[in-house]
């Protein structure tokens, strides 16, 4: 379930799940017109989940928060269905404290989150990744997607609809970067256009080592497989996917999430696997910031290793388990 015309209702359909969309909105921080025609989106959300959950009689949910998120779990709650709580980033947004009120148990990436819950309640799970992402080699990814393998390899990325002052900044210094590397460039179908066009007028001794895509899918763990460095957005699965393929990253926050990206690019920089860049200082700090990392092959080395040793490569399974054990009964009541 989720909020009408979404982002997740495009994968979700796409990966041949069932999806039921629901009347939600956002609240917090908006107008007061807008604040109360969303509560009245979400009321019906609610009723709609009620319905729904009458008459299929669900024996878990599983929640990760966001504003679609709370009519579904006040309904679940009411029916009496188990709740799973997952926080993807350190600190939660509102959503996720209110459901975790209701739930038996939440799940969490790091232990820095076990500090916003009760800790009777708390499991930390790691990061869950997509299963295809298993043994992938470098190798394979680079010849899947046409790469040489001894070059270096840049991969930038945003959102799963890009990142306009990533893709700007790239684009900006696009021929001094493929002096020093190979880039992988996914830019989101919103700025492809002028991409695209911007690949073209590359001199043609450059064009063969820019790779450019609107979007990667099925692709995008050969990506970051094949990457020596990444640079993107701080967004909740770089703290799950970098570690698992041990990737250095230059993280760059998304200013305008509340504080969520900036958190999670701290925790991995505080680790030493990764450097993060300020958005308004992108258009001149990036350009030397990737030529400082990949001069020093031993700083990336010591990068990958503890990006590695933050990964938890079971966590799937482990969210798995316990939502099982929440559908049979098991877990503390909240």
């Amino acid at each position: 379930m989720g909020g009408k015309g979404s982002v997740e209702e495009r994968l979700v359909r796409r990966a041949g799940v069932r999806f039921v969309g629901i009347p939600a909105g956002g609240v917090h921080g908006l107008a007061p017109w807008r604040a109360a025609w969303n509560l009245t989106k979400l009321a019906r959300g609610f009723g709609a989940t009620l319905r729904l959950g009458r008459r299929e009689r669900p024996r878990a949910l599983f929640v990760t928060g966001g504003y679609a998120s709370v009519p579904v779990a006040l309904a679940a709650w009411a029916l009496r269905v188990p709740i799973l709580v997952y926080l993807p980033d350190i600190e939660p947004g509102l959503a996720v404290r209110f459901i975790a009120r209701l739930a038996i148990q939440v799940a969490v990436t790091t232990e820095d989150s076990r500090a916003y819950f009760p800790g009777r309640k708390v499991v930390v799970t790691g990061y869950p990744v997509r299963p295809e992402f298993a043994g992938l080699t470098r190798e394979e990814a680079r010849k899947r997607l046409g790469l040489p393998q001894e070059e270096p390899l840049l991969l930038v990325f945003g959102g799963s609809h890009g990142a306009r002052s990533i893709n700007r900044a790239v684009t900006a210094v696009l021929e001094e970067l493929l002096r020093m590397a190979q880039v992988v460039h996914i830019s989101g179908r919103l700025d492809w256009p002028w991409v695209s066009e911007r690949a073209e007028r590359l001199p043609a001794d450059l064009r063969s080592r820019y790779h450019p895509y609107p979007y990667l899918h099925e692709e995008m763990g050969h990506a970051l497989a094949a990457a020596d460095l990444v640079v993107c957005r701080a967004g909740a699965s770089t703290l799950g996917e970098l570690p698992y393929f041990g990737l250095p990253a230059v993280l760059v926050p998304y200013p305008h999430a509340w504080r969520y990206q900036r958190v999670n690019a701290e925790w991995l920089a505080r680790r030493g696997a990764a450097v993060v860049l300020e958005d308004e200082r992108l258009s001149e700090a990036l350009l030397p910031t990737v030529r400082r990392l990949l001069a020093d092959p031993d700083r990336l080395d010591r990068m990958r290793e503890r990006s590695r040793a933050v990964a938890r490569p079971d966590a799937a399974a482990r969210l798995a388990e316990l939502l099982y054990a929440a559908a049979d009964g098991g877990g503390e009541e909240g």
